[in-house]
């Protein structure tokens, strides 16, 4: 969720917004998350039931009561009526229609006419789609759009830039290089209207474009996307409208991905990699303050690098641009040819040079194989963990 933008346009007092922002929607978010990685059948149990376990009550008590299984199976029961009511009525009305074309022409049905309603299926499986086993995820062929290497190249180096993206395994990402569609859009070009519903989102190649939301009447800037950016993705996660207009502020040059490819390769890698770097994320000392929706915030900044035994992970006196947490595996740090720490997962270090702005004051050279570190850039480290610095300086690791 944009969640630095969840009040836009919304008339709340300052209290109330800073409760929203802080305290209900990161549940709200992480709700959301575990619905739609588990995708349950009857997601408002689901829900309530997610919800009495974060209340920290036992799976007795998140039980319903047979009150409570009766009163929802008899609701299920009104709904479903309702839905046969319809059907029937309009069965009735298909068959008036038929019966008054028959009456004003009186020709036979052509031969294949049974045939090919047989084939077709009845009119109740539209409703069956919604309510039975035929409601199964279709089989998905990805669109494949031709492109010359010059673009494979200029794309591959764009989609690196997007936490979103920067992930994939190397066939995915190669699924959805030839999936994407380019679109050149000139410098006030409505890409993206408010309301409307989505089946595509955007990375920017090049340009910059506004998102601008109608706040009291006026048109107001809400976030600006440049290169390497995602934008349209919201409407595609939670299967809702527009959240604001995107306008081209100059010529852009962006990739298009359709909602079908994105829920069967991008979403469902994201959701099971954020669900993985949360999980570590809590297991980090110094993160024990971070809320859940911070903590999914850092999730989505990470990226993994992959070291083998002996290769430096730093240099010292180079100048220093990410933060790291080592995942698994072991380093440790030289310090003018020295040994002066060791690094197990959990552990942390580069935030010295990022804190001080200066360069590395040690080198950090992997010990075993397979060493797996998540990285943050300055920016990122900046932005995520601004409401940790005094922490972070209290703690600096005096090596790296």
């Amino acid at each position: 969720m944009a969640t630095g933008s969840v009040c836009e346009g919304l008339h709340f007092s300052k209290e109330t917004e800073k409760y929203i922002v802080k305290t209900l929607d990161p549940v709200l978010e992480e709700m959301i998350s575990e619905v739609v990685n588990k995708q349950p059948e009857n997601p408002l149990d689901h829900m309530i039931y997610w919800l009495q376990k974060r209340c920290g009550k036992s799976k007795g008590q998140c039980r319903m009561s047979v009150v409570q299984v009766n009163q929802m199976l008899k609701n299920d029961l009104t709904r479903q009526a309702g839905v046969l009511g319809e059907m029937s009525a309009q069965c009735g009305e298909d068959a008036a229609e038929d019966d008054s074309a028959e009456e004003s022409d009186g020709d036979e049905p052509p031969a294949d006419f049974f045939k090919d309603m047989s084939q077709k299926g009845a009119r109740g499986s539209v409703s069956a789609e919604a309510y039975g086993t035929w409601n199964q995820k279709k089989v998905f062929e990805p669109p494949k759009y031709p492109k010359s290497d010059d673009q494979k190249v200029r794309l591959s180096e764009t989609l690196k830039e997007s936490f979103m993206f920067n992930t994939l395994e190397a066939a995915d990402m190669e699924i959805i290089i030839l999936a994407m569609k380019e679109c050149n859009f000139t410098a006030g070009t409505k890409v993206i209207e408010e309301g409307e519903s989505g089946d595509y989102l955007f990375v920017i190649e090049k340009g910059t474009l506004e998102c601008v939301k109608a706040i009291n009447g006026e048109s107001k800037v809400v976030k600006t996307c440049s290169e390497g950016d995602v934008f349209g993705e919201l409407a595609l996660l939670y299967n809702c409208p527009r959240a604001a207009n995107v306008i081209a502020k100059n010529q852009c040059v962006c990739w298009q991905l359709d909602r079908d490819t994105f829920n069967s390769i991008v979403q469902d890698a994201a959701l099971k990699r954020r669900e993985r770097y949360d999980k570590f994320l809590q297991s980090v000392t110094i993160l024990g303050s971070v809320d859940a929706y911070e903590r999914s915030q850092i999730a989505d900044a990470l990226v993994s690098e992959t070291f083998s035994s002996g290769q430096f992970v730093v240099k010292q006196d180079d100048p220093g641009h990410k933060f790291y947490i080592v995942e698994s595996g072991s380093l440790y740090a030289l310090k003018d040819d020295v040994r002066v720490k060791d690094y197990k997962p959990g552990d942390y270090f580069g935030e010295l040079a990022l804190l001080k702005n200066q360069p590395r004051a040690a080198s950090v050279v992997a010990s075993s194989d397979s060493v797996r570190l998540v990285s943050m850039t300055r920016q990122s480290f900046s932005k995520m963990l601004g409401s940790l610095h005094d922490l972070l300086c209290s703690r600096v690791n005096t090596y790296v």
